[in-house]
């Protein structure tokens, strides 16, 4: 039965999702490209004229396979607030759920899943992209679709937990403005972290962001060592799972009380 309820809350998000999937993919393709044309292809002729690229590849090399970390953080962040907080509190589609023979577990279970399927996506046609611009080389560089859905979780499953708990949509733009968009910037997806001041580097490696970033740039450049993917992947997991363990009761006293 848990099974079967998980099942039925992915199959849920799926019919709604065909309503807009042409739209989500068609933004979800030319982000990408309109950004590495721009600060791949742009800034980055820029960069390798004047220091010969960065850690001794092109721009756009260092670049791609760190925005695609930043992007499914950025899309993890967006589907873990609003969607979710819709379903338990303007829309009441969870309590709808439950009143089936569902429980809570199937549903967060349900709604892990179907945030993965939804990240695999947007890592799916951002590898398309940094193939079409010579970036993705090897067969081995689709692994930076598991790598960038994994990064993608560390976020949502958290930020899910945290819209457990609210009661308006105000929190979520302070996630926005102080967590999000400061990492987009300074996680190591347009610059070596080592560049920044010590302490600002001890903030970033504490965050599961430039663990993504390394682990996706290390698959897609082929320069990662195993322990090292050990860790970043580690950490990663760590902040997913952490996020079920504090989901699970929360939805529990949002959705039961």
């Amino acid at each position: 039965m848990p099974v079967n309820g998980a099942v039925h809350v992915v199959e849920h998000n799926l019919l709604a999702f065909r309503r807009a999937w042409r739209g989500s993919l068609t933004v979800s393709f030319f982000t990408p490209l309109f950004f590495l044309t721009a600060m791949g292809l742009g800034l980055g002729g820029l960069v390798n004229r004047g220091s010969g690229g960065v850690g001794g590849v092109p721009y756009i090399d260092f670049l791609a396979p760190g925005l695609v970390a930043a992007t499914t953080m950025q899309t993890a962040a967006f589907e873990s607030m609003y969607p979710i907080l819709g379903k338990i509190m303007w829309d009441r589609i969870y309590h709808a759920m439950l009143a089936t023979p569902a429980s809570v577990r199937d549903v967060l279970m349900g709604e892990v899943a179907w945030l993965s399927l939804r990240l695999g996506m947007v890592a799916s046609v951002f590898w398309v992209v940094m193939a079409i611009f010579g970036v993705a080389r090897t067969a081995g560089s689709l692994l930076v679709i598991p790598a960038a859905t994994l990064n993608g979780l560390a976020f949502a499953i958290p930020i899910l937990a945290f819209t457990a708990t609210q009661r308006t949509d105000n929190g979520f733009s302070t996630i926005q403005r102080f967590v999000i968009t400061p990492l987009f910037l300074l996680g190591g997806a347009f610059f070596p972290i080592d560049k920044l001041p010590v302490v600002l580097q001890a903030v970033a490696w504490a965050t599961p962001l430039s663990h993504g970033v390394a682990l996706c740039r290390g698959i897609v450049l082929g320069n990662l060592a195993g322990g090292e993917a050990l860790l970043h992947v580690t950490v990663l997991f760590a902040y997913a799972a952490a996020g079920v363990v504090m989901a699970r009761p929360l939805l529990m006293r949002r959705l039961l009380s």
